[in-house]
């Protein structure tokens, strides 16, 4: 038997996100980080974004993007804190948005690529390398897969507990009046608990 997968858990036996997950949330929200990055630089704040973004419109679709992993980022603490219960539905459709925001930063590289004339670089290698492994990880990792599917096997389990007790309630409670009816009329209520008698005369 396999024990490695054990370290996926936490103390509550939940699945724990994987750490490659931050590092894709903090690629995709990278515009914000070279944004506020800028915020300190007093002297020319225009001249670090222009740095990585030469133009204003691939800086401004890097900004769209961020806002879609910090909103994911949003959805994995609902996910630690399994609540609020709303989340959940976004929350098993997070795979989907992330494929979405690396969709939309290929093309914000290619754009990039083509006002630079197709110069190499090497940050353009670096976020084409980041693209392909997160592309490659979405696909392969089976904690990954199993980290999105935990929260909502955990509610179907719940549901699943509760329908099983209101079962075993009802069994109980048509047995319960079941004797009361065998014991007060001597004739069982229950139709199945008549053909029985009926068999044994």
């Amino acid at each position: 038997m396999n024990f490695s997968n054990i370290t996926w858990l936490d103390e509550k036996g939940h699945i724990k996100p994987p750490i490659f997950l931050y590092l894709i949330l903090v690629f995709l929200a990278r515009g914000w980080c070279v944004f506020i990055a800028s915020l300190t630089q007093f002297n020319d704040r225009a001249g670090l974004v222009r740095l990585f973004y030469p133009e204003k419109s691939d800086f401004l679709m890097a900004l769209m993007a961020g806002v879609g992993a910090v909103i994911i980022y949003g959805l994995i603490i609902a996910e630690r804190k399994r609540a609020p219960q709303l989340a959940r539905p976004f929350f098993n459709k997070i795979k989907y948005g992330i494929w979405l925001l690396l969709i939309v930063d290929a093309i914000i590289l290619n754009q990039r690529l083509v006002h630079d004339d197709f110069l190499f670089r090497v940050s353009f290698a670096l976020d084409a390398l980041f693209i392909f492994w997160s592309a490659i990880y979405l696909l392969k990792s089976k904690r990954l897969h199993y980290y999105f599917k935990d929260w909502q096997n955990e509610t179907d389990y719940l549901n699943a507990e509760q329908h099983h007790q209101k079962d075993s309630n009802t069994e109980l409670i048509e047995k319960t009046l079941d004797a009361h009816q065998a014991k007060q009329y001597n004739r069982p209520k229950n139709p199945s608990a008549i053909e029985q008698t009926h068999e044994k005369n």
